[in-house]
């Protein structure tokens, strides 16, 4: 099995089997927590644990290596690299491999001669999954995308 993860809150996590027979896509679970200035969303670490448990013997990990960008707000970064690291330590909890890959390096391969945005990955997972497209038709669902194209770069190198 070969997992893909985009880390952000409106990230996902994707399981392919090796010989494409098996897709699962779960949006990255999270909570809704009230606080003093309102309400957020937060990582809900349980649920993502529970998403991979059940693969973790035999499978490997691709997840994206986010970074702070210009323009990003300071809470939205922390929050990546929150996410980033709360993916890899449930990873290495249950023993599953892990590889960083960064956005340039799996868009390199799997967005060759498209753009590079949200629609463009959305796009190519249903270029590549015609039978799946339900999983990618939303706006919305880009995180879903990038987890899938990140799962397949890994089984394309892997």
């Amino acid at each position: 099995m070969i997992i893909g993860i985009d880390p952000g809150l409106d990230g996902a996590v994707c399981l392919i089997g090796s010989a494409l027979d098996y897709i699962v896509i779960y949006d990255t679970p999270t909570l809704t927590v009230q606080g003093a200035s309102g309400n957020k969303r937060e990582y809900n670490h349980v649920a993502m644990a529970a998403h991979l448990r059940p693969a973790a013997a035999k499978s490997v990990a691709y997840i994206e290596k986010v970074h702070a960008m210009p323009g990003q707000g300071v809470r939205s970064m922390f929050t990546m690299g929150v996410g980033l690291g709360m993916w890899m330590g449930i990873l290495a909890g249950l023993e599953i491999p892990i590889t960083l890959v960064t956005p340039q390096r799996w868009k390199g391969v799997m967005l060759d001669g498209m753009g590079k945005d949200k629609d463009a990955s959305r796009l190519r997972a249903m270029q590549l999954r015609p039978r799946d497209t339900e999983f990618f038709q939303r706006k919305k669902d880009d995180g879903r995308a990038e987890a899938y194209l990140i799962a397949e770069y890994g089984r394309r190198i892997g």
